[in-house]
């Protein structure tokens, strides 16, 4: 897909449809995350993924805040409306805030291993520079089947924390989802949700997911076996035909 530059904003657009299905990455994701998502609903939906400034904010504006003005700024931009937006990980948590400020703009809330109420993160401290093999390893942790962790995707991590101002944005911005624990706001939540998380998820545990299906009113929950925190990556198939199911009914 070409990536579209428009003044300040960075994103990917399918343009499939009028129907807009808006994703949004985690703190270390990228559109390689939503590879087989794309692929199966792009005709259908203008599927759209705006690349998240998480590293590029100027420092006083890192964390959560500054995500949710600036995509609320690109939603404006665009002119989207009754969108259906999916988030992984930091991305469902910046959804969830969207919905709670905008409520009108969104018909649907879809979260997969989201933060917002509990994660267990390499981020809550400052990362170990250097250490390939811990970054290894905690990337692994990230699936249920360690083969996943590529070595260009580890690559790609072991970069990021080793780039000093990077790595204090990702400390800064996975604090800043901690203090925003959203678990006091999800009974505002009107919209149909649906949650599809991975039964080995150690990041955000299954009963995290349990917890949002308890707390959101309109609310589904799907586990997918043999999966880990990246369900839409993991296991795409079973991922889309979940999500398929139940944009069906509410598009």
């Amino acid at each position: 897909m070409e990536l579209k530059v428009e003044g300040r904003f960075q994103y990917y657009e399918t343009q499939g449809s009028e129907k807009t299905l808006l994703l949004l990455h985690g703190l270390m994701g990228s559109l390689s995350n939503f590879g087989g998502l794309i692929e199966a609903f792009k005709s259908e939906y203008n599927v759209v993924l705006p690349v998240l400034p998480i590293f590029d904010l100027p420092l006083k504006e890192s964390g959560l805040g500054g995500l949710l003005e600036y995509t609320e700024a690109f939603i404006a931009e665009k002119g989207y409306s009754e969108i259906h937006v999916l988030g992984n990980s930091l991305g469902g948590h910046l959804a969830q805030l969207l919905v709670f400020r905008n409520p009108g703009l969104f018909s649907s809330l879809i979260l997969t291993g989201s933060s917002g109420l509990f994660e267990n993160t390499m981020g809550n401290t400052f990362p170990r520079r250097g250490d390939y093999e811990y970054i290894r390893k905690k990337t692994e942790l990230t699936f249920y089947d360690p083969k996943i962790a590529t070595k260009e995707l580890v690559d790609d991590v072991f970069e990021l924390v080793n780039d000093k101002a990077k790595a204090i944005r990702l400390v800064i911005t996975a604090k800043t989802a901690i203090r925003h624990n959203v678990e006091e706001r999800l009974e505002r939540v009107t919209q149909p949700t649906l949650l599809i998380w991975g039964a080995n998820d150690t990041i955000t545990p299954p009963f995290v997911a349990e917890k949002f299906e308890e707390k959101i009113q309109n609310s589904e929950l799907h586990f997918i076996d043999k999966c880990g925190h990246a369900p839409m990556m993991e296991r795409p198939d079973e991922f889309n035909a979940i999500l398929q199911s139940f944009l069906a009914k509410y598009s």
